[in-house]
C-alpha cells in the first residue's frame, strides 16, 4: 500500500531532535489507529542549543527507523510550530496519546549529550 493523500491519516508535529525510540513508538500508535502518519518536522535547526540537527538529518533518522513501514507515511518541513489551532466542527480530534513511563521519560537532551 502507498501513502494515500486522500485517506485520513494520523498527523504527528515534532522537531525529533533526534528521531529516537519514543517517537517511534508514538508513531505506531498512530499508525495502528490510521494505517498511516503525516510527519511535519519542524526546521528548528540552530534556534538554540536543543536543535543541533538539521531538517535532512533528521529526515534521514526517521526513514532509517522506519523503513519497515515506509509506505505508510510521508515526512513534510514546516515552520516551527508555536500553537495548534483550529476551527469548530472542522472533522477531526486532537488526541493525546499516553505511553508508558518508561517510553514518556525518554528525552531527546539526554541522547544529544550522550553524543557530545
Amino acid at each position: 500500500m502507498k501513502f494515500n493523500w486522500k485517506c485520513k491519516s494520523a498527523l504527528y508535529i515534532g522537531r525529533f531532535q533526534p528521531f529516537h525510540e519514543g517517537h517511534k513508538k508514538m508513531f505506531l500508535k498512530g499508525l495502528k489507529e490510521y494505517g498511516q502518519v503525516s510527519i511535519l518536522v519542524m526546521d528548528s535547526q540552530g534556534i538554540n542549543k536543543k536543535n543541533p540537527y538539521s531538517f535532512t538529518y533528521v529526515k534521514k533518522k526517521i526513514n532509517d527507523s522506519l523503513k519497515k513501514y515506509k509506505n505508510n507515511y510521508i515526512i513534510i518541513k514546516v515552520p516551527v510550530v508555536g500553537s495548534v489551532i483550529y476551527g469548530r466542527k472542522v472533522g477531526y480530534k486532537i488526541k493525546k496519546i499516553k505511553l508508558s513511563k518508561k517510553i514518556e521519560n525518554i528525552s531527546a537532551t539526554k541522547i544529544r549529550n550522550k553524543k557530545n
